[in-house]
């Protein structure tokens, strides 16, 4: 999908590195970093993230993002649940291994947060 709107080898193989990598525009950066925290249990995105957002996107543009990226964590786990793996519609595709998250503190009783 990436490669069919026109986003190069090169930058799938850098996305992992999307922080800092200079083939991403800021934009970019901002979305990505919301992907990622909208990813996390317990969702928590940072104010500043989000401010930072809404000063480049306009409010229909931030309820699309949202969806679409809570869409597809849906789906994500959903799947996983279920252990549905690919059709093999992407032979060929680049499958970057996500940075680990760091573990959630423990709660009061013991318990992951």
């Amino acid at each position: 999908m990436g490669r069919d709107a026109g986003i190069s080898a090169e930058k799938l193989t850098a996305l992992a590195e999307y922080e800092h990598h200079p083939l991403f525009s800021e934009l970019e950066r901002l979305v990505l970093a919301y992907a990622d925290h909208l990813a996390r249990t317990p969702v928590r995105v940072p104010e500043t993230l989000f401010a930072r957002l809404r000063a480049q996107l306009d409010e229909a543009q931030l309820v699309e993002l949202t969806s679409a990226i809570a869409w597809e964590n849906y789906r994500g786990r959903f799947n996983r649940a279920f252990a549905i793996e690919s059709d093999g519609f992407s032979e060929g595709a680049f499958c970057v291994v996500p940075v680990r998250a760091p573990a959630a503190l423990p709660s009061g009783d013991g318990r992951p947060a």
